[in-house]
C-alpha cells in the first residue's frame, strides 16, 4: 500500500550524495485513525538523539513518491515544500526535545505514512513515523471469553458416627455383660434347694 522502504532508500541516497551521516531508528510504525475533516497532530521526539531542526516527509498511498512537507527549527524558522498548504500544515515546537506537525481538515487524500528526520550538523536521524488512515474504522478483534467455572471440592464427607461409635459399642458390650451376669446369678439361686436358700438367707 505505502512504499515506505522505497521512500527510505531514496532519502538515504540523497543523504549519501550530500555526504551526511544517517541513522534509522528501529521503532514500530504507529497507526492513527482520525475522522474526516478533523485535525491530527503527529509528534517527533528527539529523546536521546541530538537535534536542532526537523524535516517532515510523507509517502501518499496513491503514489510511490516521497513528498517533502517542510522543515522547522528551534529558531522558529519554517520552510514549506512546494505545493504545501500552509493553512492545513502547521509546525509546532513543543520543547527542545519535541517537534510536532498538525494537519487540519483531513481528507482521504491525506492517507499515507508521515515521517520525520531529525538533524544536528552532519548527523541525520530518521524516525519511522505514523501511518495516517483518515475515515477508516479500526478493526476490533473479538476474543471469546469463557465464563469462569467455580471449582467444587468433591471431598467425601467424614462419617457421622466417628467418635460416637467408639463409645457406643463398648457401652453396649458392658451392658450385655452385666445382663448376662445378672441372669446367671438369678439362674444359680433358682436352682438351689429351698433348705440351702433358707440357710443362706438366715446366715445373712
Amino acid at each position: 500500500m505505502i512504499l515506505l522502504p522505497l521512500a527510505w532508500t531514496l532519502w538515504t541516497v540523497s543523504l549519501w550524495t550530500l555526504g551526511l551521516s544517517q541513522t534509522m531508528l528501529q521503532e514500530p510504525l504507529t497507526v492513527l485513525y482520525p475522522k474526516i475533516l478533523s485535525s491530527q497532530t503527529i509528534e517527533c521526539d528527539c529523546a536521546d538523539v541530538p537535534c536542532v531542526s526537523v524535516y517532515w516527509f510523507r509517502s501518499i498511498s496513491n503514489n510511490s513518491k516521497m513528498e517533502f512537507i517542510g522543515l522547522g527549527n528551534h529558531a522558529d524558522r519554517i520552510k514549506l515544500g512546494d505545493g504545501v498548504d500552509k493553512r492545513r500544515f502547521k509546525f509546532i515546537i513543543k520543547s527542545k526535545k519535541l517537534f510536532a506537525l498538525q494537519i487540519i481538515n483531513l481528507t482521504k487524500e491525506d492517507t499515507g505514512t508521515y515521517s520525520c528526520v531529525l538533524k544536528k550538523g552532519p548527523n541525520e536521524t530518521w524516525k519511522p513515523g505514523n501511518l495516517l488512515l483518515p475515515g477508516v474504522t479500526p478493526q476490533i478483534i473479538k476474543t471469546d471469553t469463557k465464563p469462569t467455572v467455580k471449582s467444587v471440592c468433591r471431598c467425601k464427607k467424614p462419617p457421622q458416627d466417628g467418635c460416637g461409635s467408639l463409645v457406643f459399642w463398648p457401652l453396649v458390650g458392658l451392658i450385655a455383660a452385666l445382663v448376662l451376669s445378672l441372669v446367671g446369678t438369678l439362674y444359680y439361686f433358682s436352682r438351689l434347694p429351698k433348705k440351702c436358700l433358707h440357710h443362706f438367707v438366715k446366715k445373712r
